[in-house]
């Protein structure tokens, strides 16, 4: 017997339309962002010091500007050892050239145990022994996070770098035991620094970088996410604000930027 058109039509709609007939994958909603809040302090033109909350993205581009430095790091200043928490924009941090250059902006978010960002990547914080890299280097052991590099180049890497110094993210020198991965029971408090130029510092004894974002970082997303990240930095408007980095860069174990 034929169906009857109308009848046919029908049995069609219900099948599209009915629950039941339904892959149960395509019903599920759609994936959204993983948002997080950043806190940023940064030094207005005027000397005075601007607070400001965001909540973006934790895209890999947004995280990194801020999970470099634990809650106690104490960074090297023209008045001595102070703690990333207690610095203050327009405090002079020294860098590696010998230089004191004025901090003009830091910003700070919270990282809670066994997170990851948008992208499903798991966040650890890495620890570094004392004496690890010499004596006195650390002094003491450094907590530091997944977007902190060290002036450093560790021998995997060497093949590409050359003899010219590499900023290299800290997890490439994890062994095991004088360099480990571990995750905080509780949520930490990170950190990351801008001066007026990309630099290298002491922090904890050892040499890590400011913050730049790399120079492809921002080709992979849209113009509307590149200006939300962008208002994340009140002292720059564009992305070649941020100036050329003083080192050459590894990323994921190759270099990814070279200065100029």
């Amino acid at each position: 017997m034929t169906i009857p058109a109308t009848l046919a039509q029908a049995a069609r709609r219900a099948v599209k339309t009915d629950p039941l007939f339904q892959d149960p994958a395509l019903m599920r909603p759609k994936a959204r962002p993983q948002l997080r809040r950043y806190e940023v302090m940064s030094l207005l033109p005027n000397g005075d010091i601007a607070e400001t909350q965001h909540v973006a993205p934790a895209l890999p581009l947004f995280e990194n500007a801020f999970l470099a430095f634990c809650r106690g790091a104490l960074v090297e200043t023209d008045h001595g050892p102070v703690a990333v928490e207690d610095l203050l924009p327009g405090d002079r941090i020294v860098t590696g050239d010998g230089d004191a250059r004025p901090l003009l902006w830091i910003g700070s978010t919270r990282l809670a145990p066994r997170t990851g960002d948008s992208q499903r990547r798991h966040l650890t914080l890495t620890r570094i022994m004392a004496n690890n890299f010499g004596i006195g280097r650390p002094a003491a052991c450094v907590m530091a996070g997944p977007a902190a590099r060290l002036k450093k180049t560790p021998a995997h890497l060497k093949a590409h770098a050359g003899a010219a110094p590499l900023l290299t993210p800290v997890a490439e020198f994890v062994d095991g035991m004088n360099v480990i991965e571990t995750n905080p029971p509780t949520p930490v408090q990170m950190f990351h620094l801008c001066l007026p130029r990309h630099a290298v510092i002491r922090v904890g004894g050892l040499e890590f970088e400011t913050y730049h974002p790399g120079m492809t970082a921002t080709r992979t997303i849209s113009h509307a996410m590149r200006s939300v990240y962008l208002n994340l930095f009140p002292h720059v408007d564009t992305m070649a604000d941020f100036g050329t980095p003083c080192h050459a860069r590894a990323g994921d174990g190759e270099i990814d930027a070279l200065s100029a």
